[in-house]
């Protein structure tokens, strides 16, 4: 499928051109929902707050288009700040690409936190991301970018049993 094959909307937007979110400031990782002592069970507000901040990017990111409902690609982008205490060559190692952040948070926890963010807004269900590319690296400026593209394809009807 070429660029000349995707239709545009009326308004100049191309309804099937990839959409970049980006989610500034420092990553935060999906954790482990919490319980109380009675047994309810909540997500943490850090991460709430987080996943707020993500749908507000997306919703502006999308300017008034619809989500997504076919099949997609997802490429997340973990950007991290590089340790303050190390030294000046070792900081310019890991912002050079030679050294990775291989510490916790995992990379499939902040993938886990960013399509949760822009799930119905950019895509109509999380479920429809059939590729998925994350990568963590250390850089200057922390924050975090998803780019969504819709797959030529449609999705399957689940069947019921």
């Amino acid at each position: 499928m070429t660029m000349t094959d995707i239709p545009a909307t009326g308004d100049g937007r191309n309804s099937d051109a990839p959409i970049t979110i980006v989610i500034a400031g420092l990553p935060v990782a999906k954790a482990r929902p919490r319980a109380t002592r009675r047994g309810l069970v909540y997500t943490p507000a850090h991460i709430r707050k987080y996943e707020a901040h993500g749908r507000l990017a997306a919703q502006i990111a999308m300017d008034g288009r619809p989500p997504i409902t076919v099949p997609v690609r997802a490429e997340i982008t973990v950007d991290l700040p590089v340790p303050t205490s190390w030294s000046a060559k070792r900081q310019a190692a890991a912002l050079r690409g030679e050294i990775k952040p291989t510490g916790r948070p995992d990379t499939d926890n902040y993938a886990k936190a960013a399509l949760d963010a822009v799930s119905a807004i950019v895509v109509t269900d999380d479920r429809l991301v059939v590729e998925l590319f994350a990568i963590k690296r250390y850089a200057t400026a922390p924050g975090l970018t998803i780019t969504i593209a819709a797959l030529p394809a449609v999705a399957a009807v689940p069947v019921r049993r």
